[in-house]
Order: C-alpha cells, then sequence, then structure tokens
C-alpha cells in the first residue's frame, strides 16, 4: 500500500500542482489563510486516488470544519487525513518550500505518512514499525546531533506564547533558527537532521498528521508544551517541541517549558 500511496501523491503533484505553480489566482478562506485552484484540484484528485487504495473517509484541510470532523468521527477503523498544498502561501509567491501530505491513521493514530516536496523532488515516506526514509535513504541522514547551544532550530513564531517568544527573541539558547512556512517540510527537514530542534506553536491535524510518525519512525522525540505524549494534547491545534537526540530533546524541552513561565 506505502508503494501505491508514494505513486499517487508523486503523480498528484506532478499534474495537479506544479503546472499551477505561480500560475494560479487565489483567495482567503475564513481564518485568514490562502486557497488556489490548485489546492482544491489537488485535493479532489488525492480523495478519488486514495480512496481506490483503501475505501476509507478522506479528511482534507480544504474540508469545511463540519466536514473534517464527521469524517474524524467516521475514520475510527482507517481515515486518509490529507493536505493537499501545505505552504499554500509560498506557493503563491514563489517559494520553493511546499508540500503534499498524506497520513493513513488508524485507532486516531498513524500508521503511514508521505510527503513530497516536488520542487526538490524529494519524497519522505514512513510506515509504523518500519522505519523513515527520504528517496529510498533511511532517515536521519545526520545522525550526530549537538548540544543545544550548537543546534540550528526550525521555529514557528506563530501562536506560541508571549513568553516564549520574548525568550527566543532576546536568548536564544541555539545558535541559529529558521522558518520556511510549511509545517509538514519542517518535520521532515528536523527527521532528517536538517533541523536539529523543532517548535511549532500550533499545528493543525493535517500539518502533523504525516510529519510526527516520519519524526517518530526517524528516531525523533516530540512532545507539545503541555504534554510529554504528543498524542494526548488537543487533536485539531497541538504545539510542537522536537528534536533528534534524547539528550538534546530533554534540553530542548526543558529550555521551552521554563521559558513558557
Amino acid at each position: 500500500m506505502l508503494q501505491s500511496v508514494i505513486d499517487v501523491v508523486k503523480h498528484v503533484a506532478q499534474v495537479e500542482v506544479m503546472p499551477r505553480y505561480l500560475k494560479v489566482a487565489h483567495s482567503r478562506k475564513a481564518d485568514g489563510s490562502l486557497c488556489t485552484e490548485a489546492d482544491l484540484a489537488c485535493q479532489v484528485a488525492l480523495v478519488r486516488e486514495l480512496t481506490r487504495i483503501a475505501p476509507y473517509p478522506v479528511l482534507g484541510e480544504e474540508m469545511p470544519e463540519s466536514e473534517q470532523r464527521m469524517q474524524w468521527m467516521a475514520g475510527s477503523d482507517g481515515l486518509w487525513c490529507i493536505d493537499p498544498i501545505d505552504g499554500t502561501s509560498n506557493f503563491v509567491n514563489g517559494v520553493p518550500y511546499f508540500a503534499v501530505s498524506v497520513a493513513l491513521m488508524k485507532a486516531g493514530r498513524s500508521v503511514m505518512g508521505v510527503i513530497y516536496d516536488p520542487v526538490a523532488d524529494e519524497m519522505f515516506y514512513a510506515e509504523k514499525g518500519q522505519g523513515a526514509f527520504l528517496n529510498g535513504e533511511r532517515l536521519p541522514i545526520k545522525t550526530r546531533s549537538p548540544d543545544l547551544r550548537h543546534s540550528l532550530a526550525g521555529v514557528e513564531l506563530k501562536r506560541i506564547s508571549d513568553a516564549i517568544a520574548t525568550q527566543v527573541a532576546l536568548h536564544p539558547p541555539y545558535s541559529s533558527q529558521r522558518n520556511f512556512g510549511a509545517s509538514t517540510l519542517d518535520w521532515c527537514y528536523t527527521a532528517a537532521g536538517r533541523f536539529d530542534v523543532y517548535l511549532h506553536g500550533g499545528q493543525k491535524l493535517w500539518d502533523y498528521a504525516a510529519g510526527c510518525l516520519i519524526m517518530e519512525e526517524a528516531g525523533g522525540q516530540m512532545c507539545t508544551l503541555a504534554c510529554d505524549d504528543f498524542w494526548a494534547d488537543d487533536l485539531w491545534e497541538r504545539p510542537v517541541v522536537a528534536a533528534l537526540g534524547v539528550d538534546l530533546f530533554a534540553e530542548w524541552k526543558a529550555w521551552i517549558r521554563a521559558a513558557d513561565k
């Protein structure tokens, strides 16, 4: 099944997403986020093709919230969770950092994750208990984690508390930080070892469903601001604190939680 999903994601990205790159108008949804014809066309194609692979309900970012919740309730035995284009603002403005994301979830947790960056032609994927990979190479690519003060951090400042934002701005515990605007790829970059630590103040289900499994299968550690068990926090908007190395993760988590007081 995994190879079938990989094939579908790559094909849909090539047919529905990339031909519209830099050529499509956009509109804003009620929450202020962008949506394009490419997002909608990609979602329609993924729903069609994924349900041919396995006839589970599909929860997509571009569905109304009421439909998302209905699909979630119907999907305890199996649920496709998709983000047709994560990083739509990048896509619209020509920033080459966006991805198509698909997760298969069972009993409320991810068992398969596929995230494809069509510009770089990088396919990240994982199955529960089978490891994580980038274009066939096992993750992480960089296996040695530095201590926190020498780390490269992926930090998304939106939705984090003023207390953490102040500490990050004035007293960052790491050497440098990046934020490129696509949560699904941020997970993958951390899983690969391109980022050493990662922080996001609040992700939607489709932002983390595939990425958290890829991170986990790469040997990474994750929690939220309030819960050591990442899966125990709010389903619909969940903060992320993550790192690859066990010691680095413990140091990062302790710093974040101390800064949040």
